[in-house]
């Protein structure tokens, strides 16, 4: 995961979803992506394994202005958030657990 970061920020009621309180895995998706499915188990399995942090994941095709937003062009895209909500990673494409946990390194 080793995309930039802004400092724009999300809150619960923008993405739909609560926040994690130490940090937040937001994965846009959409329905026949195969690699969404794998990052998915990926996330979900990081947000177990780290107190505090939690996996959203939005249906791209659903949110077209969120989409619009913020330039997310492909799916999956991970956004990873710190605890207010500041997005401090954003990679395109299936990411490695290593990579998912190092990134969260970043917003804990």
């Amino acid at each position: 995961m080793n995309g930039q970061a802004g400092a724009e920020r999300l809150d619960a009621a923008r993405l739909g979803a609560e926040l994690g309180e130490r940090a937040t895995l937001v994965q846009f998706s959409t329905a026949f992506c195969q690699p969404c499915r794998a990052t998915r188990r990926t996330l979900a399995e990081v947000a177990g394994m780290v107190e505090g942090v939690a996996h959203v994941e939005i249906d791209a095709e659903a949110r077209l202005a969120l989409v619009r937003d913020l330039g997310i062009s492909r799916t999956p895209t991970v956004l990873v958030l710190d605890a207010g909500g500041r997005i401090v990673r954003r990679a395109e494409g299936q990411p490695r657990t290593v990579d998912v946990v190092a990134a969260l390194g970043r917003a804990i």
